[in-house]
């Protein structure tokens, strides 16, 4: 009897440790330089899988958790979660389906971008919580474009 084994194969993130904390760090320094409210930073590679995060003091303990959703749903569907808020507008059964299908994960609210390395690969998504949807979005491009790669 012949057995065939399978040997994982290892997926390594093309988004490095050091490129997401400049992401987080820069988008939180743009931040507090325009005196928004404390805020969570997650940066996810392009498998879902958390690279970095960080929460000002004072923010609350859900903006981790909301930051992540946002960033989930942006790097799972290959846009950036203001638009997935506007599809959504147009559709919510298949969008609150996607909530449920994804065990809360999905989360299509503005404040999250995917990042893009030069080649225009999806690398990861960058989410914030805390702000406005627009700040959690502007503070999140900021620390995208400080560490060098694009925003969708």
């Amino acid at each position: 009897m012949n057995f065939v084994f399978f040997q994982e194969q290892k997926k390594v993130s093309k988004l490095t440790l050091a490129q997401a904390n400049q992401i987080i760090n820069s988008a939180l320094e743009n931040a507090r330089s325009k005196g928004y409210k404390p805020m969570a930073v997650v940066v996810i590679d392009e498998h879902g899988n958390t690279r970095a995060v960080q929460r000002d003091d004072g923010a609350s303990m859900f903006r981790i958790d909301i930051a992540t959703g946002k960033a989930w749903g942006a790097v799972a569907m290959g846009s950036s979660s203001r638009s997935l808020a506007e599809r959504a507008a147009g559709n919510p059964n298949f969008f609150g389906a996607l909530a449920s299908t994804s065990g809360g994960k999905f989360l299509p609210q503005p404040g999250a971008v995917v990042i893009k390395n030069a080649q225009g690969e999806i690398v990861g998504a960058v989410g914030a919580s805390g702000g406005t949807g627009d700040e959690d979005e502007e503070i999140c491009i900021h620390g995208v474009a400080a560490a060098g790669f694009a925003h969708a």
